[in-house]
């Protein structure tokens, strides 16, 4: 083996989604406009449940860990997006790069698991309307985000072990925004089997199984909808399922394109711009989709906007 096999790779270089400088400073205004947006509407949303009493229910409590992980989720991957062409370095440490990647998956984890939950807790209200409050107690509703934490922690951490084990020799440069896993396992010069296989069985049962959850209590919502008599109240039902599962294709869809696929089908620039699509674009559109339009959280905002803006106003003429 030559010495330059021999030496382990200390760092890993991100090339991002472009090397255009002009598409360069388009990709970072749009990154810049879409973290902001994340930000600010799910901290309002948070803001908005927590200050509001009546939006003390599961349905809200679920909501505000979605906000919650969405947040944490894009600030894992877009920070680091804006600050390389202002530091003028697209590197990132062999450490640094396993703790992204761990965070990414763990927060991709979270929202896998808190969609099905959400799922669950309509399918609850809609079809057992006289037995929700029986069934979907605080106690309940906290055991299922805690076990939610638990098996995403568990879960990335053992992928990130079994990406720790490998060594990475001569090539370290990355085509895409974040430490993904599939450009690193073509980067590696040890036997990324097991990897792959973990990916394609164990990876492949987290992510799947609540998809078929959510699937199951939508089939039940539309069943049970079916039987509501006025065709309004039809429709409105079907308007807001509609909107949450198109996130929810838009957010596994993309998923099992980029991960559940052989290894040979990957694309050093599709692969990334798919991945944009769960990692930024899902985490901003949620609090639109999820809660803008829900009345009583509307109301809500336009009451914490509302005190902020008086509050302003009393301030300057003080």
């Amino acid at each position: 083996m030559g010495e330059a096999n021999q030496s382990r790779v200390s760092e890993f270089l991100l090339l991002g989604l472009s090397r255009q400088p002009q598409q360069q400073r388009l990709l970072f205004l749009l990154f810049l406009t879409m973290y902001l947006a994340t930000v600010l509407g799910n901290l309002l949303i948070l803001l908005a449940i927590s200050v509001d009493s009546r939006l003390h229910i599961p349905m809200y409590f679920f909501l505000c860990n979605l906000s919650f992980v969405d947040t944490c989720f894009s600030s894992t991957t877009v920070p680091k997006v804006l600050a390389n062409p202002v530091l003028g370095s697209q590197t990132i440490s062999f450490s640094g790069c396993l703790t992204q990647m761990y965070f990414v998956f763990m927060f991709m984890d979270m929202d896998n698991f808190l969609l099905a939950v959400m799922a669950y807790d309509r399918f609850a209200a809609v079809c057992h309307p006289l037995h929700y409050s029986a069934k979907m107690t605080p106690q309940l509703c906290a055991l299922l985000v805690t076990g939610s934490w638990v098996i995403a922690n568990l879960n990335v951490l053992l992928h990130t072990l079994l990406m720790a084990r490998l060594s990475f020799c001569a090539d370290n440069a990355i085509p895409h925004f974040f430490c993904d896993v599939t450009p690193l396992l073509k980067l590696s010069c040890s036997d990324t089997h097991l990897n792959e296989v973990m990916m394609l069985t164990e990876g492949a049962l987290i992510m799947i199984t609540p998809f078929v959850c959510i699937l199951t209590s939508y089939v039940l919502i539309t069943c049970a909808v079916l039987r509501i008599p006025s065709t309004k109240g039809r429709w409105k039902a079907f308007s807001t399922c509609g909107s949450h599962l198109a996130v929810v294709s838009l957010f596994y869809g993309t998923i099992i394109a980029v991960y559940f696929n052989p290894s040979s089908s990957h694309s050093s620039e599709k692969d990334p711009v798919a991945t944009v699509m769960y990692t930024v674009v899902t985490p901003m559109l949620n609090p639109f989709i999820y809660s803008l339009r829900n009345r009583d959280l509307k109301r809500a905002l336009g009451k914490v906007v509302g005190r902020k803006m008086f509050s302003v106003s009393g301030e300057n003429q003080n």
